[in-house]
């Protein structure tokens, strides 16, 4: 198949979807722009401050749920289960099923105060729905820092210079959010404030190729732990630090490096018209079934946040409805930002499956961090006319941007949840708590034994946030198939994906013996998701006879 046709089709079926699908979910959504949103009638200065422009809301959110979910994922499914059923589903799962959750749970987060999900789920169920949630999302925060951590930490040490840009952006952000917040900042200034910016960000870039950075050493620990102690010190201050001085304005520039890369990529195929070398399909059961599993339920859960992600609705729900400034921007925000995340998929499919040879791709999926590896010399074939051999170390450089908004914006995450459910206004304690937890996971390594039921775990929050949104909108304006249909598929998909680890962990245990702590993770999430729904059961019966 034409990759050119190809991407021409996935860019028109996204903009379609937004257009009309995009349109509709904000008709049932009942989205009115005249109405006060919680950045200005709760503004406090800190936390619930209104972004000075749709843009840069934008590009937090965007770079706050584009990890390295929809280049990791993405690239495995290609190499398990051909290139064809991972298209179909980023394409359809986006626009149905991810940009809907996205989108739904930034609107009633914002009509409940700019509270969580959780925090929601317990005015809609119960109260012991909003517990079951938080502690759900408490534990997935958690292994997000703690996973990201450790790849953030690996990319510095594999690619030191990208190290200066990394953290070079943070004064520069600093200066931009000074100005931007400091007087008026429309039109022109706007402009020019922006230039600068990504202006720095590329000089810091240029120097950074000519002076790697040092490797350092903190009380004599590792390279690996001393990056994650620092990094964990940085989530600490990312998480307490007002969000329009460092948060906005790091996002927002970082975004014009993500929106580049995929840009440049874009262009890559068009110009190079590459012939897609991976297989379109694998079978239902591919070769390497043991390790990848059946089609259904698997795939589902291993492209995760290419197609939705229950991560995204922590994000809508958690800083993002605290800075929107008027329900006119939420669907561009909401539902937009989840469908830029599917282009990005579809890059990595087209960049693995064309960019690489079946062969070539089996042996890096077969290292560890093979699947960023496979996306990076993809896309440095891709790009290699307009970027030469600097390809590949764009690619990291740019996913390293992905992963850093990721670390500080769970961080901040964290610290909300756990500030609703212990009550605690103090933000130091709570952020203590977070990166201390995480800090310790990703040091000892033991988030390697439950990572592999995250991405079924994740799935799982997805399904239980349109649960909510299913819920309120029964209560508010009446019974609504777009948010419960997604809803119960999510469940039925994740926990048969659930069934599927725990049964591998016990029979299999990775050729360690089994694996009884994977075991019961799996089959805690299940219970969790069951108690969950059985929540919900009595709400949705009174409000249907209402």
């Amino acid at each position: 198949m034409s990759t050119r046709f190809m991407l021409i089709l996935a860019v028109g079926f996204l903009a379609a979807g937004y257009v009309i699908y995009g349109r509709y979910i904000a008709r049932l959504l009942g989205v009115e722009p005249s109405r006060p949103t919680p950045a200005t009638t709760k503004f406090d200065g800190a936390d619930y401050v209104p972004a000075r422009h749709w843009m840069v809301l934008f590009g937090h959110h965007f770079s706050s749920i584009c990890a390295a979910g929809p280049i990791v994922g993405p690239a495995l499914a290609v190499a398990y289960w051909g290139w064809a059923p991972s298209l179909l589903w980023i394409l359809l799962g986006s626009v149905l099923l991810g940009a809907v959750a996205d989108f739904s749970s930034l609107v009633v987060a914002v009509r409940h105060g700019g509270v969580s999900i959780a925090e929601v789920a317990g005015s809609v169920l119960t109260r012991r729905a909003r517990l079951l949630f938080s502690v759900f999302i408490l534990i997935a925060l958690i292994l997000v820092l703690a996973v990201f951590a450790v790849l953030t930490a690996g990319t510095f040490i594999q690619a030191p210079e990208i190290v200066l840009a990394s953290w070079g952006i943070l004064p520069v952000a600093a200066l931009v959010g000074l100005l931007l917040y400091r007087g008026r900042a429309g039109g022109g200034r706007f402009l020019v404030v922006t230039v600068l910016g990504v202006g720095s960000i590329l000089a810091l870039l240029a120097i950074g190729h000519r002076l790697p950075a040092w490797t350092p050493s903190i009380g004599g620990l590792p390279p690996a732990t001393s990056w994650i102690v620092i990094l964990m010190a940085y989530c600490f201050a990312a998480s307490v630090v007002p969000v329009q001085f460092l948060l906005q304005p790091r996002d927002y520039l970082s975004s014009f490096i993500l929106f580049g890369t995929i840009g440049l990529g874009a262009l890559g195929v068009l110009v190079t018209g590459p012939t897609m070398q991976a297989r379109p399909f694998a079978g239902f059961l591919p070769a390497d079934w043991p390790v990848a599993g059946p089609l259904w339920p698997m795939m589902f859960v291993t492209i995760a946040c290419g197609a939705i992600s229950g991560f995204h609705s922590v994000v809508s729900s958690g800083t993002t409805c605290k800075q929107l400034g008027s329900e006119a921007h939420a669907c561009r925000i909401g539902y937009g930002a989840m469908l830029l995340e599917a282009g990005v998929a579809v890059l990595v499919v087209i960049a693995v499956g064309a960019g690489l040879s079946t062969l070539r791709h089996g042996e890096l999926l077969r290292a560890p961090g093979g699947a960023v590896t496979a996306f990076g010399e993809g896309y440095g074939s891709l790009t290699s006319w307009a970027l030469g051999g600097y390809g590949a170390t764009f690619a990291v450089m740019a996913l390293n941007f992905f992963i850093l908004t990721t670390l500080d914006t769970g961080t901040r995450l964290g610290r909300y949840l756990l500030q609703e459910l212990t009550g605690w206004r103090n933000k130091y304690v709570p952020t203590l708590v977070i990166v201390g937890i995480a800090g310790a996971l990703a040091v000892t390594g033991q988030w390697r034994i439950l990572w592999p039921a995250f991405g079924a775990s994740n799935q799982l929050l997805a399904a239980l946030s349109l649960l909510v949104v299913s819920c309120w909108l029964l209560q508010k304006r009446g019974w609504r198939r777009a948010t419960l249909i997604p809803a119960l598929f999510m469940l039925a998909t994740t926990i048969g994906a659930l069934l599927w680890q725990g049964y591998g962990a016990l029979i299999r245990g990775g050729g360690r013996g089994p694996d009884y702590l994977l075991a019961a993770l799996c089959a805690v999430l299940i219970v969790l998701a069951a108690l969950v729904f059985a929540e919900a059961r009595g709400p949705v019966r009174e409000a249907r006879k209402t």
